[in-house]
């Protein structure tokens, strides 16, 4: 194997994206991914067996066209990486099946690793956020439609930390409930995205969770929920928002009401992920996650970090979102680091704790 410079193969199934990227140490050769999202469209959020079924019709296909536009073979592959958590059970169960199953076929060593330091791992890759080597004192604020944490990242491969994180809706989560109240569709995050740059985001006041003095505390004795969001309250908020225009016979002023929401969601999430990154010395901070898309997020997390002397690194928006080379590019940093390999005894883990950055054989 070479372990300078490996060829990984990286499978992602966690959600509705079936992935297959492949990377040369930290050279992206090629990252395929198929999206079953337009099938969930009409549920209003993603069905786990739907996706499950997805993932089986779309995995022989993705993996051909990466490996053409790789121009490579699985002869060629030094190991397979493959997210085995966390995600929906069903989803990583296909993924994981089809790598461990490439890795009998094969004899290629298979990692089994965390989905969420991947989202920080494809930083590595090169053009991308902090290549070719993460700073140190880094950050990671994850936002997506399963998760939103944000993370010390005292070593890629081995010493991961989690500061803080939602304790109920992920942010992305919250988007398309409120999108679902307001008529906006699925998925939530683009529809609000768009129609809050005609609204007026100071007209209508909606809570930001867990920023009480009782949640915060203070940096010497810290609050039960200092660095942790909560959107549920928030959801709740607009939907008596609506009742209550509706109840008046007022038109419902859909485009405030979505400016409001956003600006909610976006002024806890970076306020809390800076106060965070300020306390604990961190001086660069990775933006990752699908909601990473959201232009006020990206917009708002960059004035505050600039503010507070922190260097933010987003990827290209094509390796925010679940995709296979963000899997690839951790597995080769696994591979580089010496990281022994898990074999094909391990389970998938739907709710795999973040700081397990791979599974042990």
């Amino acid at each position: 194997m070479n372990r300078s410079q490996p060829l990984v193969l990286g499978i992602e199934s966690s959600c509705d994206e079936t992935g297959v990227g492949i990377v040369r140490g930290t050279t992206l050769l090629t990252n395929t991914v198929s999206s079953s999202m337009d099938e969930h469209v009409r549920f209003g959020g993603v069905i786990p067996e739907i996706a499950s079924r997805a993932h089986l019709d779309a995995f022989v296909p993705t993996l051909r066209q990466a490996l053409s536009d790789a121009g490579v073979t699985l002869v060629d592959v030094d190991a397979i990486a493959v997210t085995s958590g966390p995600g929906l059970a069903g989803a990583l169960m296909v993924g994981v099946c089809a790598a461990k199953a490439l890795s009998v076929a094969t004899g290629k060593p298979l990692y089994a690793i965390n989905h969420l330091v991947a989202h920080v791992g494809v930083g590595l890759l090169d053009g991308a956020a902090a290549a070719p080597e993460l700073p140190e004192n880094l950050g990671a604020l994850l936002v997506s439609g399963g998760h939103t944490e944000i993370l010390k990242i005292n070593s890629i491969t081995d010493d991961v930390r989690l500061l803080g994180s939602t304790i109920d809706d992920a942010a992305g989560e919250a988007y398309d409930k409120v999108a679902r109240i307001l008529g906006l569709g699925y998925p939530g995050g683009p529809a609000i995205d768009k129609l809050a740059r005609t609204g007026n985001a100071k007209a209508i006041r909606f809570p930001r969770g867990l920023s009480q003095p009782k949640y915060m505390g203070t940096a010497e004795e810290p609050g039960p929920h200092r660095y942790d969001w909560s959107f549920s309250g928030l959801k709740t908020a607009v939907a008596r928002c609506v009742e209550q225009f509706e109840a008046r016979g007022e038109a419902v002023p859909v485009a405030d009401i979505a400016a409001a929401f956003q600006e909610a969601v976006v002024d806890v999430i970076t306020s809390k992920a800076v106060l965070a990154c300020r306390e604990h010395g961190i001086k660069d901070v990775l933006l990752g996650g699908g909601v990473a898309a959201n232009s006020r997020l990206r917009e708002l997390t960059g004035q505050r970090c600039a503010s507070a002397g922190i260097r933010l690194h987003v990827p290209p928006l094509d390796l925010c979102t679940d995709n296979g080379a963000m899997v690839a590019a951790l597995g080769a940093q696994l591979v580089m680091a010496g990281v022994g390999p898990s074999g094909i005894r391990f389970a998938p883990d739907s709710s795999m704790p973040v700081t397990a950055v791979s599974l042990p054989a």
